[in-house]
């Protein structure tokens, strides 16, 4: 059974720092490069930040870019998403998805990070 499930968001200030993770299993974690997205009320998802099947390629969106850090643990099936100088616009529901050529991709069920004052 495939489960990607995320943790680590929650309440944090303007400025502040949250870092999520994404516990990947019942599939070849290392063989699917990785996304996290997020969906802000209202909006459309969108991707933030993506990492290749060894970790030596990132991208980002240029609203998180030198603020975000995506990497991976092959050897612990997990994906995270360092989140520094964190911005209200950053609130939504951040999810983790795991994808590859030919097959479907698999997404977690969220995690919500709420940044305010």
């Amino acid at each position: 059974q495939v489960q990607l499930v995320e943790s680590g968001g929650g309440l944090v200030q303007p400025g502040g720092s949250l870092r999520l993770s994404c516990a990947a299993s019942g599939f070849t974690f290392s063989s699917y490069g990785l996304n996290w997205y997020r969906q802000a009320p209202g909006k459309e998802r969108e991707l933030v930040a993506r990492i290749s099947v060894t970790g030596s390629s990132t991208n980002y969106a240029d609203s998180v870019k030198g603020r975000f850090t995506i990497s991976r643990d092959n050897a612990k099936n997990t994906v995270y998403l360092q989140m520094n100088s964190l911005k209200p616009e950053d609130t939504a529901v951040y999810y983790c998805n795991a994808y590859r050529s030919f097959s479907p991709p698999y997404w977690g069920q969220g995690t919500q990070v709420t940044v305010s004052s």
